[in-house]
Parts: C-alpha cells; sequence; structure tokens
C-alpha cells in the first residue's frame, strides 16, 4: 500500500473517531450564549448580530433539513453540523502533520521506509487527536456556533498551502493559491479569525520562492503579510462597501435617483476594472498582478454570501439585527458599530478626565426618499493620554480591578509600565496563558475565572508545582474536585508539544517558525487585537482556538522528537511504534479520558427547558422584557423554530435603544400583534432622542405617564430645554410617575382576579429610577401608558433591578417571570422576595416547568449551573409563601417536587444558600430529618471550602477568597442559630464549633474590635 493511500485512510480514521466523540457527546439540543439565536436564524433565514455569518447560516440550515420536519430535532442537527466541520478539522489537521513531518524526516527522492511512515502516520494521527480531545476546541463541537466551521476553514487553507507548496514547481500550481483565496472569501462568511493564518501563508510562499532567505527577505515578508491581511480586513472587507455606501449617497441624493442605484454602479466600476486588470495581466505576462486580480475577485465572490444578509433585512424578519436594508446601514453592520471602539496604540487611562466632544464622520440613515443625517460620529477628548492603553475603561467595577490586579493607588495615573503590566498580568495571563494550559496542562474547575487562585485555573495535578502556582493543595474543596472540569494532564500534552517545537526548529526551521508565526498570530495578536477589559461575562477561550491548533501540530512532532531518542537503543521500527504508543498515551489519551466527563452534554436540556420556563411563566399574548443573551437567545429559538408560545413579545431591553428595534417591535411577529408604541419613526430614529435629561420642575404629586410620554414626544419648543450646542431636546420634569387605574377594565381583561378586586391600586405610582431617558426607556413608557392593561407586562427574572425603571413595588413573581400588577403596594413586603402571586408560582412549578434534566444530566456548564439556583430560591419562594398563607399542604408537595427534580450537589456558595434557606422552610414543615440533612452537609460544603482557602492564604502569606470566606462563615453561623432556633441543640453546639474553628483560622485577616 503507497504512502498515499495510507495517508488517506489514516486521516479518514481520525476523522471517524473525532465524529463519533462529537456525536456521543452533541448537545441535543440549543445550548446559552449565541446558539439560541443562530438555530433561529439559520431556521428561518435571519439576519444575527453583527458582523453577520450569512454562510454559517446556509450550511446550518441545510443541516436542519436532516431533521425531517421534526421542529424539535432541528437544534439537534444544527448541532450534528458543528460536530461535521469539527471532525473534518481534525482530518485536515491530520493531513497538515503529516505532510510536515515528511518533509522534516524524508529527503527528496528516498523512498519511505516502514519506520519512517509508522513514524509520520503516529505524528498525524498524536496531533490531531490530542486537538480532537482539547478542551476549547470540544467545547465548540457540540454546539451550533460559528467557531466549528471557522477552524474548518482555518484548516483547509493551512493545508492547501502546503499542497501548493508541494507542487509549486508544477504547472498551474497556482490553482491552490486560487483555491486558498476563494476559501478564506466564504470563510468571511463565518469568522474573520481564517485571515490571520495569511502572515504565515506569506512566508510559506516566500520560502518556496527564495533560494536563500535573508533578514531582508524576511522582514519584507513580514510586511508584506500584514499587508494583505489588512487589505482584505479593511479594504475588502469594509472600505469596498463603504464606497459604494457613498456612490450611493451621491446617485440618491445629488443625482435623484433611487437607493442601490449607487451601488450599482460602483459594482460596474468594480467589475470592470478587476476585468480590464486580468485582461491586461494577461497580455502583458504580469503572473503576479493576475494572481492578486484573480485572488481578489475569488475573494470578493465568497464575500458575496452577504448577500443573503441584505436580502433578508429586506424581508423584514423577526430576527433582523441592524436592519442592514441599505448600504449605510450594512456599512454599520460590517463595521460593529453596535459595539463601539476600543483603544489600541494610543488612547486614554481609566482615570483620564474627559474634557470635551471631537466630531468626527457624518453619520447617514435612510429616509423616505433620500439619506438624511443623523449626526456626528462623536469621541471624547481627553486631558491626559497613554500609549499602548490596556487600562482605558472607566466603569467603576473596572477602575476597580485595575488598581488591585496592577497595585495601583487613586492618585496614580498609570504609565506605560502599568500598561504593559496590566498586559501580561491580565490579558496574556488570565485570558490566553490559563486557557492555553486548561487545553494542555489541565484545569482546576469550569468556575468564571477572574484572577483568583480558586476559580478556573489552570491546575496540573502535579502538587508541588500547582501549590507554587495556587497555594497549598492538600485540602481540595468539593468545588475542585467534584467538578466535572476537574481535569489533570500532569503537563504531560505540553511537555511532548514543546519537545515537537524544539525538534521541529532544529530540524526545520523554516516550517516550524512558519507554525510559530501561526501560533502568535491566532493567540497573542488577537489579545493585542481585543483590548479586552475585565470582568468578561464569559470565558472567552474559544477565540484562541487556532492558537491551540498550531500547538497541536508540534504536539505531533513529539513523537518524531521521542522517536529520535528511542532509535538510540531499538530498532527504527519498534521506535517509531512505542514513539506513537508513547505519544497517544501522554496526549490524547489522557485528554480524552479527563475530559469527557465535562464535555458530555448528550443528556443536557437546560437551555431549551429553561426558555420554555420563562415563556410559560407569562400569560397569553404576553409582553415580555428580557436583557441579557441567556434569558433572550433560548428564548427565540423556542419561538421561531419550535413555535413555543408564539403569542408572546419578547423585548430584549439591551436592542431596545434602537430605532431598527422597536420598528421590529411594531410589527406583527409570528402570533404577537404589534405593541401599543405610539412614536412615529421620525420621533426614534438615529440620532432623535438618543436620552433626554431630568430636570427638576419641583412639581408636587405624581404625573400621568401618558403626560410624560406627550412631554417627551413632543416637536414644541417650549418644552424642551437647550443644549450647550444650541439644539433644543425633549426631557423630563419630574421623576414620580402614575398609570391611573380602571378597576373594571383590570377585571375585564384578567389581570387581578376576583377574589383579588379589593387590592387594586387607585393608581400604579413609582418613582422613576434614572436622571436621563433612553430611546428603549422612552419606548417602555410609551407601552406602559397606552397597553391599558390589555396585555400582560412581564419581566424576566434575570433582568438587572435598574431596569425595572422604579416599578419594582408593582412586580410579582409567577414563576421565571415577574409580572406587572396593579395591586395596592404591600408595606408588610421587606423586599421583592415578598411580592409573589402564590397560586400561579405553585401552578407553574407543579404543572408547566421543565427542569433540564439538571438532576440526573452527566455535565451541567456554569450557566445550567446558575440556573440551578434561580430554579432553587423559585421552590424556596414557593414553599414560604404558601407558608405564610397557611397552605401546608401544597407547601409540601412542592417541597417534594424540588427532591425529585433538583440534584443535591453544591455547585458553589450561592446553591449551598439555596439549600440553607430550603431547610429552613422544612423546619417549618416539621421535616426536621431533612433540615436537619441539609444543614449537615451544607455546613461540611463550607468547612471543606473554608478550609481550603484558609490552607492557601497561609501559604500565600495574604487572604484568598474574602467573599466566599465571608459568606460561609455567615451562612455557618447562622446554620447554628436556626438549628438552635428549631430545639436541634447537638447539631447546633456542633455548627458553633466548626464556626469558631474556622473563624480562628481567619482571625488574623480580620480587625480586632
Amino acid at each position: 500500500m503507497n504512502y498515499s493511500k495510507i495517508n488517506n485512510l489514516t486521516g479518514w480514521a481520525c476523522f471517524i473517531v473525532a465524529l463519533a466523540t462529537y456525536i456521543l457527546t452533541l448537545e441535543p439540543s440549543v445550548s446559552f450564549w449565541d446558539a439560541g439565536e443562530f438555530i433561529a436564524s439559520a431556521y428561518k433565514m435571519q439576519v444575527v448580530h453583527q458582523p453577520g455569518a450569512p454562510l454559517f447560516l446556509m450550511i446550518q440550515r441545510f443541516f436542519s433539513l436532516l431533521a425531517g420536519g421534526d421542529v424539535t430535532k432541528i437544534a439537534y442537527f444544527m448541532n450534528l453540523g458543528s460536530a461535521v466541520a469539527s471532525a473534518a478539522t481534525i482530518l485536515f489537521l491530520f493531513w497538515t502533520i503529516t505532510a510536515l513531518a515528511k518533509k522534516s524526516i524524508i529527503a527528496a527522492g528516498e523512498v519511505i521506509s516502514t519506520s519512517k511512515l509508522v513514524t509520520i502516520m503516529g505524528a498525524g494521527a498524536v496531533g490531531a487527536l490530542a486537538y480532537t480531545f482539547s478542551d476549547s476546541f470540544w467545547f465548540s463541537a457540540v454546539e451550533s456556533e460559528v467557531y466549528a466551521l471557522s477552524s474548518l476553514f482555518t484548516a483547509i487553507v493551512f493545508w492547501a498551502i502546503l499542497k501548493w507548496e508541494a507542487h509549486a514547481d508544477e504547472p498551474r500550481a497556482d490553482k491552490w493559491l486560487l483555491f486558498i483565496a476563494y476559501i478564506m472569501g466564504l470563510s468571511i462568511g463565518i469568522h474573520l479569525l481564517n485571515l490571520l493564518t495569511i502572515p504565515a501563508l506569506a512566508f510559506v510562499y516566500y520560502f518556496k520562492k527564495t533560494n536563500k532567505a535573508t533578514t531582508g527577505g524576511i522582514i519584507k515578508t513580514f510586511f508584506i503579510g500584514i499587508l494583505i491581511l489588512a487589505v482584505i480586513q479593511y479594504g475588502i472587507i469594509q472600505y469596498l462597501v463603504s464606497i459604494g455606501a457613498y456612490f450611493d449617497l451621491f446617485f440618491v441624493n445629488t443625482l435623484g435617483l433611487g437607493f442601490g442605484t449607487g451601488v450599482i454602479a460602483f459594482a460596474i466600476i468594480v467589475i470592470g476594472a478587476l476585468v480590464y486588470g486580468i485582461k491586461y495581466s494577461i497580455k502583458h505576462q504580469r503572473k503576479v498582478l493576475n494572481l492578486a486580480l484573480l485572488s481578489t475577485v475569488l475573494i470578493i465572490f465568497g464575500y458575496g454570501s452577504f448577500a443573503m444578509i441584505i436580502i433578508r433585512a429586506k424581508a423584514k424578519t423577526n430576527l433582523n439585527n441592524s436592519n442592514p436594508d441599505n448600504a449605510f446601514s450594512f456599512l454599520g453592520y460590517l463595521n460593529r458599530e453596535q459595539y463601539g471602539d476600543r483603544p489600541l496604540l494610543f488612547g486614554p487611562n481609566y482615570n483620564s478626565e474627559k474634557i470635551g466632544l471631537k466630531e468626527g464622520k457624518t453619520l447617514y440613515r435612510k429616509g423616505d426618499t433620500n439619506y438624511e443625517v443623523s449626526g456626528k460620529k462623536t469621541d471624547y477628548e481627553y486631558d491626559r493620554l497613554t500609549p499602548f492603553p490596556r487600562m482605558y475603561s472607566d466603569d467603576e467595577r473596572h477602575i476597580n480591578f485595575y488598581k488591585e490586579m496592577v497595585g495601583l493607588d487613586e492618585t496614580k495615573f498609570p504609565n506605560l509600565v502599568d500598561n504593559v503590566s496590566f498586559l501580561f498580568k491580565y490579558q496574556i495571563g488570565n485570558m490566553y496563558m490559563r486557557y492555553f494550559m486548561w487545553n494542555f496542562v489541565g484545569r482546576q474547575n469550569d468556575d468564571q475565572g477572574q484572577g483568583s487562585l480558586y476559580e478556573g485555573q489552570w491546575l496540573s495535578g502535579v502538587k508541588p508545582i500547582d501549590a507554587l502556582m495556587l497555594g497549598n493543595q492538600e485540602n481540595l474543596p468539593p468545588t475542585i474536585v467534584d467538578s466535572n472540569a476537574y481535569n489533570r494532564f500532569f503537563f504531560l500534552p505540553l511537555i511532548i508539544g514543546i519537545l515537537g517545537a524544539i525538534w521541529h526548529f532544529k530540524r526545520n526551521q523554516k516550517d516550524a517558525g512558519i507554525i510559530g508565526l501561526l501560533f502568535f498570530f491566532t493567540g497573542i495578536a488577537i489579545v493585542l487585537y481585543l483590548n479586552q477589559k475585565p470582568l468578561e461575562p464569559r470565558e472567552r477561550d474559544y477565540a484562541y482556538a487556532g492558537s491551540f491548533y498550531a500547538f497541536a501540530i508540534w504536539i505531533g512532532f513529539g513523537v518524531l522528537a521521542i522517536r529520535e531518542w528511542l532509535a538510540k537503543v531499538v530498532n527504527p521500527t519498534n521506535a517509531a511504534v512505542g514513539a506513537t504508543v508513547v505519544g497517544l498515551f501522554v496526549a490524547p489519551i489522557i485528554m480524552a479520558a479527563q475530559g469527557w466527563d465535562d464535555h458530555d452534554r448528550s443528556d443536557k436540556m437546560v437551555a431549551h427547558d429553561i426558555a420554555i420556563d420563562y415563556l410559560e411563566s407569562c400569560a397569553p399574548n404576553a409582553i415580555l422584557f428580557t436583557y441579557g443573551d441567556n434569558d433572550t437567545y433560548p428564548l427565540w429559538y423556542a419561538q421561531e423554530v419550535e413555535n413555543i408560545r408564539p403569542d408572546i413579545r419578547l423585548v430584549n431591553l439591551s436592542l431596545f435603544d434602537t430605532d431598527w428595534y422597536i420598528d421590529g417591535m411594531k410589527r406583527k411577529q409570528n402570533e404577537s400583534a404589534p405593541l401599543p408604541i405610539s412614536m412615529k419613526p421620525s420621533q426614534y430614529v438615529q440620532g432623535v432622542r438618543d436620552v433626554m435629561y431630568y430636570q427638576d420642575y419641583k412639581i408636587d404629586g405624581s404625573v400621568e405617564l401618558k403626560t410624560i410620554v406627550d412631554l417627551l414626544l413632543s416637536e414644541n419648543d417650549a418644552d424642551k430645554v437647550p443644549l450647550q450646542n444650541g439644539t433644543k431636546e425633549n426631557f423630563i420634569p419630574t421623576k414620580n410617575f402614575k398609570i391611573t387605574v380602571n378597576p373594571a377594565d383590570v377585571l375585564k381583561a384578567g389581570v387581578v382576579s376576583a377574589e383579588n378586586a379589593g387590592k387594586i391600586a387607585p393608581a400604579v405610582e413609582w418613582t422613576f429610577n434614572k436622571g436621563y431617558v433612553t430611546k428603549g426607556t422612552l419606548a417602555m413608557l410609551d407601552i406602559l401608558a397606552h397597553n391599558n392593561w390589555e396585555r400582560p407586562i412581564y419581566f424576566a427574572s434575570t433582568v438587572p433591578s435598574e431596569q425595572f425603571n422604579g416599578l419594582d413595588n408593582y412586580l410579582y413573581s409567577e414563576g421565571m417571570a415577574l409580572r406587572l400588577l396593579p395591586l395596592q403596594v404591600d408595606s408588610a413586603a421587606s423586599d421583592r422576595s415578598d411580592l409573589v402571586n402564590t397560586p400561579v408560582l405553585y401552578n407553574n412549578l407543579m404543572n408547566k416547568f421543565k427542569w433540564g434534566n439538571v438532576k440526573n444530566a452527566s455535565y451541567l456548564d456554569t450557566q445550567s449551573q446558575d440556573d440551578i439556583s434561580i430554579f432553587t430560591n423559585l421552590f424556596n419562594t414557593s414553599i414560604s409563601s404558601l407558608i405564610k398563607e397557611g397552605k401546608t399542604a401544597e407547601a409540601k408537595k412542592v417541597a417534594a417536587r424540588y427532591f425529585e427534580v433538583m440534584p443535591e450537589r453544591f455547585y458553589g456558595m450561592r446553591s449551598m444558600m439555596g439549600r440553607y434557606f430550603m431547610a429552613e422552610n422544612l423546619y417549618l414543615l416539621n421535616d426536621i430529618t431533612k433540615a436537619n440533612a441539609i444543614i449537615e452537609s451544607s455546613a461540611d460544603f463550607i468547612q471543606k471550602e473554608l478550609t481550603y482557602l484558609a490552607d492557601v492564604s497561609k501559604s500565600k502569606n495574604r487572604f484568598v477568597g474574602g467573599q466566599n470566606v465571608q459568606l460561609g462563615m455567615s451562612f455557618l453561623n447562622q446554620m447554628a442559630q436556626t438549628a438552635a432556633l428549631h430545639k436541634q441543640t447537638k447539631l447546633s453546639t456542633k455548627l458553633q464549633n466548626q464556626f469558631n474553628a474556622l473563624e480562628a483560622r481567619f482571625a488574623m485577616y480580620f480587625p480586632q474590635e
């Protein structure tokens, strides 16, 4: 059997292993974060968040057809699409490694011996399978996200450049370069990460085309690679569209032609110029020019997948982010203008003072017959700037983080050294190297890591080394040892990768340098470009999967290094077999064994079921205000794909400040009628009423909300206040609002039951909680003023309280949502948890809600763990409310339901708190045995967690885990008091002794009173 056939068969064997792995661990339905939006959008060809992923959506739509019309299987088959793409990535990675390995150990014209054949195949298998089981890549492989398909296109491009290199001296070899250009163009419709391979590709071309590499040539090639990357990233992706937009502006506003005519004219010019250029290059035998122009054409062809975005935006789909239906909105969509800018080379520090506003380019929006000016792009001017700003956010939480991380006092203005220190400590250390170590060294747990020593850190399993990094590791707590993500690789994959890299640099410095460049540009370069703020809402390791891909190549090369060493003591064939076996055990096998349990999502349904719970918490035809990704995207999926509760109108408050989103809310969607928004488009278009401020006019009493809305929408100059720039803007003269309530309307609509008619308030009166009104807040007030209680109004329970706009006293829990009810303010309610619509909540918990299999799922991610705490709080709220109402029998049923569907395991201090409050309720229900058991297990959890933190604090000579220590001590003391209150003297004494012992261990860190 020849080399080519063996290479192909072994590669496909790796593909089958990878595909089987990903299918066995595949999430059966929607997952958290962006997947819900992607699945819903792919299913109906809708427009996702900026900058879009049209090709990804179209490919996923193909996989949805495999469901055969069963909408409950749509998500599974789209997830399968990611699994297939990921397995194909492994296939191309295998072929890449074997191509590089063959170059390194087989001379031109040499007959491949059995030992070298085994070595090459072994290197490919070890490297490819190591990446198969790497943490970050595996995570993306089992859900419908762009990163799996993006990785495939990256793998194809790098494999293709090696194919070109192998055939570069043959006629028509440049077809591989044109293939690469087209694949890159297509990849723009998935994710831009693929473009970061360009500098590495440039060096493959340079080293092949030059007989003797020089320092000058290397430097020149590096900058040419950067230039090509910039031309595609900015010239083609952005400026091509930007120039087209300004052509359209001229044709529409100056020549009076229709929208899009300028774009067509510009397209004709571009096509004509490219055709002329290609003909010219052929006529004059300009080979490089011809190759560049043909590559440009193919990149643009691939980029053409974005036509789908404009076409579907014009169709006004339900999900239509940014409504990019014209040249300028499409340009803003591509430029990610929704997310703002971050300084890179020069800019402010967090304590730079804003001293003014600087106007930039003119912004345009589409009007009825022409483009209208919507304002100017503005940037703040600062009193002081710094080179290479890394600590630029003025968010108070971020400022505190900067100071603690770098050790800055209140008066210090960070200099270049301080910013570089933050770069290495946080942006590289915590947000890249930590992820790298997860993949090739091991992982502590899957808690969100924000720089602490006990949450989401890397951990090897070699305790002396771990102790140097993380402190005393002798008494590891449940949050580590019970975590599925407690993975210990003992540095073995890292070591074999380093051995492979060293061997590679010794044997073939050029190729090793190319892999190193790929490693850098898909890792550290992204860190430098993103310039991330601290306290990200989720881990970002998926962004660096390309870097881990490059390192997996070196893991494969580790087999070559081991084989070379073994060949000194055994015959070459045995050395090759031995090196392959060693490589398999120290990388893919240990990674698979340790990582399987924290990547097996095959029985997890949390995102799917909690979406149903949010929707089923609402009465028919409700309006449900949501806020974040995870209380919105899964719900979009449930409605758009499975057609669950299509009568409910979801309103994401994070998007409500945009005109295009308000437009969508004024249209019918699914079975939901348009929202009662009285505003006309001209009153809320981009640049109009973006923000309106409060000025206290000392008005007595509360003002009717309709009056406030009318004032904010008034075009009368008398109803506006002058601004510093000479313009006038609407404002709010009071924060005291009211909605007068007609009890007959409320009862007729079923908002309040007849038995509670006496509790109906004559007016809903509240104090607005902000000093300004944004466009989205105005839209919400408009809805409240004109709804007339006809449609039930809810806020998702996860919406931040400041987004309630002061309505807190009228929001009653009915499950995963809080309902706005016009009831008299309950003066006895001590906090929000006392406002409960008990019968509805009871019915939802007992009859409607689904629980995502949280009790028996093989693995629950951190978001699912947080949702368990939310579920537990609902059970506790229901039981407490039923007890207060004297409904003990129902309360016991709810408690029984809790134990039936919720896990006993503690996922952290938050879940411990929920369990403790359950114990309090059980004492009140006279279930002493279960209450005592929960108290004892909770105390044991606290004991182990705090013992670990005490050990770490002592070994590090500083107080570690302060918040958890304070929470644990507080609840342990509370447990002792609760046990004593319920006459559990022995238990109370035991708990008090535990408290005293732990208090003694932490006494040195607390000031003595």
